[in-house]
């Protein structure tokens, strides 16, 4: 793992207990309320919720089968445990651990690592525009009063549709004239560092390539579909966790405005995620955003935070380990190679000719 990722990682940790101990000593945590929200809580909604997270990676799965479908046809649902496995990695190594899936899919269907790295970052893409369109659409069409800081909330949601659009120009710009525009920002972010302008230049060429997957406009249509689709899985089981905390009128009075708040504050917290630290750090700060936006005591918002942590990221974990085993894939050892086949990719990009241009 990269240095500079455990030395943020621990001072997050570090922040965090120093906030809890101070909490602590003025308004102590009561463990008795926090075991009684867990024992009150409706476990069938929160089964319903775990059942759409693992219905998402059928969607992931047939996603990234659409996507490698011009260079080889594969059943939709057959790259489910390169999807998995990947995410379980994720889960128990850290972010360290994301070239995994592309590495998996390599592997297994066959196809050059750098097409499937390609087809990631076309797949990140689509996963922030999907879920900034699902978050926008929602909170501007909340009802009045219905938001903490409406205000300002609902100009979030007005930035993030204006990004979503600016983000699909972008791509139809990187479609149609791929190398023009690599060229113009690898020239503009060149003044600052060449090596930035380098780095920048690969990504947009790299996602050129993974575009050619989408030759039409029902390919593009169809992906995009799958990726709403997955997303409004995803909020539909964080709705589901937070209702499910019945004793607390605040969760479980959960709206679909508010739950958007949340899982985008979720989704920032989860972008440095370090194995098992990560895990406390996330309830810590998803935990606290529940206590300042909606006023949920903190043994609720804390039971909470840590069940929404298991439905949404952890819950994957055992089946990903037990296909691991079928598949006798070592988690550690196929992060280490994803890691280093990766490096070399762009080892080889930055050496190559093109960089000259």
């Amino acid at each position: 793992m990269k240095k500079n990722q455990w030395i943020v990682g621990l001072a997050l940790v570090a922040a965090l207990a120093g906030l809890l101990a101070y909490a602590q000593h003025r308004h102590p945590f009561d463990f008795h309320a926090f075991a009684e929200q867990l024992r009150l809580a409706d476990w069938r909604k929160i089964a319903m919720a775990v059942g759409c997270i693992y219905a998402g990676y059928l969607f992931r799965a047939a996603r990234w089968a659409m996507l490698i479908k011009p260079h080889k046809r594969v059943s939709p649902f057959s790259l489910l445990g390169t999807q998995v496995i990947g995410f379980t990695a994720v889960a128990l190594i850290g972010r360290v651990a994301d070239p995994v899936r592309p590495y998996l899919v390599s592997k297994k269907t066959g196809l050059p690592l750098s097409s499937q790295v390609a087809v990631y970052i076309v797949e990140r893409l689509f996963d922030a525009g999907s879920m900034a369109l699902i978050f926008s659409s929602v909170i501007l069409l909340a009802p009045e009063g219905s938001l903490p800081h409406a205000e300002i909330v609902k100009r979030a949601g007005g930035w993030g549709l204006l990004l979503t659009v600016a983000g699909a120009l972008f791509l139809v710009a990187v479609r149609m004239a791929g190398g023009v525009v690599a060229t113009f920002l690898e020239d503009a972010f060149g003044l600052a560092s060449k090596k930035l302008g380098h780095a920048v230049g690969h990504k947009v060429r790299t996602f050129r390539a993974g575009l050619d997957t989408m030759r039409t406009l029902s390919d593009f249509g169809l992906v995009s579909l799958l990726s709403v689709a997955m997303w409004g899985l995803i909020a539909l089981a964080y709705l589901e966790t937070t209702q499910a905390f019945v004793a607390s009128p605040q969760l479980a009075g959960m709206t679909w405005a508010r739950c958007m708040l949340l899982l985008a504050f979720s989704g920032g917290a989860s972008v440095l995620q370090l194995p098992v630290l990560g895990w406390f750090t996330q309830i810590g700060l998803v935990a606290a955003a529940m206590v300042s936006f909606y006023g949920a005591a903190p043994e609720a918002s804390t039971a909470c935070a840590a069940t929404l942590l298991l439905v949404s990221f952890l819950a994957i974990v055992p089946v990903g380990l037990i296909w691991a085993r079928f598949e006798h894939v070592s988690l550690r050892k196929v992060a280490t190679e994803s890691g280093h086949a990766q490096e070399e990719l762009l080892e080889e990009k930055t050496e190559s000719p093109e960089w000259d241009g």
